[in-house]
């Protein structure tokens, strides 16, 4: 057990368009946030879905290709690590964020997504 790792691999669609942003630095961040969905059938046997959404943060590379190839609704699958961090909003209250830190990115679905699959 001690070789397990902190690692979150999600498919999900892309609900914003992702914010690209450069830092002095020079180093590139992209944030943009997905859902994923779980499908169940509820005490009555009906089929319920269950949404999460989650909060994605990308730098360097991988922010570039984000930048380049992510749109809103787009599929991707990513992989990453969790990370919760606080700060104080402008009315000085605390508070909490929790994040996905992608160090991979792919891609899913067709490369044209408004053309039918007839």
């Amino acid at each position: 057990m001690s070789t397990l790792k902190n690692k979150v691999q999600l498919i999900g669609n892309v609900g914003n368009t992702p914010e690209i942003t450069t830092l002095e630095s020079g180093k590139r961040i992209a944030k943009f946030s997905i859902a994923t969905n779980a499908f169940y059938k509820n005490s009555k046997g009906e089929k319920e879905q269950d949404t999460q959404w989650h909060n994605i943060v990308a730098w360097g590379k991988i922010a570039d290709i984000i930048e380049k190839y992510v749109g809103k609704g787009k599929e991707v699958a990513l992989e990453g690590k969790l990370t919760s961090r606080s700060y104080e909003d402008k009315d000085g209250a605390k508070r909490y964020v929790t994040e996905v830190v992608a160090n991979e990115i792919l891609l899913l679905g067709t490369k044209d997504e408004d053309t039918s699959n007839d």
